[in-house]
């Protein structure tokens, strides 16, 4: 499909997010339910440097987000990076990434749906039984459904809310624990070593993933050439800043027995100084995070559904548009019912970890996307984004991702899981390619 035509398509939509509601977005996709439990994994390796393994990943990820925003300031399309990917190197390409990003979305909604069911059973017990679990996932998925096809700034005003939620026990956590930390639970003994550094950054990058989910309603933000770039940026300093002082005060008032409390590391330490006040908070805040990254992927990732009905990679039926409230109600609803069926198996929480290597493998796409976007003069909506040593950039990017591969070994659990993640990549690729071939094989017939 060109683009003009995939605009045609868009232009349906309604261009209601803007800068607030883009940056809480990217905020909410990226600050899980993971960093409430992460700093102790880290603190393992690293103790009190753990803060060095979040610079560079932060370094890696201003990479990233240049990429993004420049092919984001270029394409704004409905999809994000397989948009991206597709302009740049032909629909088939964009397909694998788009279908590597759906499969692997599908798996993480439904293991952190399972989280949810877990962390409100702890708290109302009654929710636990098996059918009561069904119905809340159920009511989780059904209520966002029904605020989402209700039109985009529905959606993205739910995520602004949950976003500053799930902010707020870790703004308490912060601001109430910066004073109890210990001078010497923080101070260095050495640096690291390049091992266990490399070790730390790959398993904290998947902490900062999640700009890609944000990025995916792109045909219904408000002049993405400027909002796109600016909203990027901004979340990436707002979670940045969140992540280092969430590690400096975990490790600075447990100290070492950080390392000792790896199933809820954040609650232990509001423990020390908001008692079990504080840890209630925490558990508390660790659902509501759960929830809110639950809230951001419904907003986001049906969009991809909607693309690929748009681009014939799918029947055009996927591209509906409902007539009142302009937004993708059958990408919606076939997109949360997928998701549920995966949910009530209660067996995908595996699935999400063994998922992240994907994602990088479409950032790889992606920052390669933007030499060619560049170098086409690939026109915007608005003012693209230029700047002096651009072109630098991408290459940058991509020897970063090849080098955090690099330390992505297959045997290694903390990053990929099980020796597994690699035939789960392959049969993604697999599955993407057999959609491709008999959706080509349906449409050569029908015509």
């Amino acid at each position: 499909m060109s683009i003009q035509r995939a605009e045609n398509v868009d232009h349906q939509l309604v261009r209601g997010i803007g800068i607030p509601a883009l940056t809480a977005n990217i905020i909410s996709s990226t600050i899980g339910a993971g960093i409430f439990v992460i700093p102790a994994t880290i603190a393992t390796g690293l103790g009190p440097a753990a803060p060095l393994a979040f610079v560079c990943c932060a370094i890696a990820m201003v990479l990233f987000v240049t990429c993004f925003a420049i092919a984001g300031s270029r394409v704004s399309l409905t999809g994000g990076l397989y948009a991206y990917v597709e302009v740049a190197f032909g629909r088939y390409v964009g397909f694998l990434a788009g279908i590597l990003y759906f499969l692997t979305a599908l798996g993480a909604v439904a293991g952190v749906v399972n989280v949810l069911a877990n962390q409100v059973a702890l708290v109302v017990p009654f929710l636990g039984g098996p059918a009561m679990r069904i119905a809340m996932m159920f009511a989780v998925y059904g209520s966002l459904v029904f605020i989402n096809i209700r039109g985009v700034r529905n959606g993205a005003g739910a995520v602004t809310v949950i976003t500053l939620a799930k902010l707020l026990p870790l703004l308490l956590f912060i601001g109430v624990g910066i004073f109890f930390i210990q001078g010497p639970n923080i101070s260095w003994g050495g640096w690291p070593t390049s091992k266990s550094l490399g070790d730390a950054v790959v398993l904290l990058m998947f902490a900062f993933v999640g700009i890609e989910v944000a990025l995916i309603p792109s045909g219904e933000v408000k002049n993405p050439s400027r909002t796109v770039p600016r909203s990027a940026y901004l979340a990436l300093v707002v979670t940045t800043i969140i992540y280092i002082l969430i590690q400096i005060v975990a490790q600075g008032t447990l100290g070492a027995d950080l390392a000792n409390h790896t199933d809820a590391p954040l609650a232990e330490s509001a423990a020390k100084f908001l008692g079990n006040f504080g840890r209630m908070v925490l558990v508390t805040g660790a659902a509501i995070s759960a929830f809110g990254f639950v809230t951001s992927d419904i907003l986001s990732s049906p969009r991809m559904i909607f693309a690929f009905g748009r681009d014939g990679a799918l029947p055009e039926f996927f591209a509906h548009v409902h007539p009142r409230y302009r937004s993708p109600d059958v990408a919606i609803i076939t997109y949360a019912a997928l998701a549920f069926i995966l949910s009530i198996s209660g067996t995908f929480e595996k699935l999400a970890v063994l998922s992240n290597v994907a994602v990088l493998l479409m950032y790889l796409l992606c920052c390669a996307s933007c030499w060619v976007l560049v170098g086409r003069n690939v026109p915007s909506d608005g003012q693209p984004l230029n700047f002096p040593g651009m072109k630098v950039v991408p290459g940058l990017a991509i020897a970063a991702i090849i080098w955090i591969l690099g330390q992505a070994s297959l045997g290694e659990s903390s990053v990929t899981g099980d020796t597994r993640a690699g035939l789960l990549l392959a049969a993604k690729v697999l599955v993407g390619a057999s959609v491709w071939y008999l959706v080509s094989v349906l449409v050569r017939r029908k015509s």
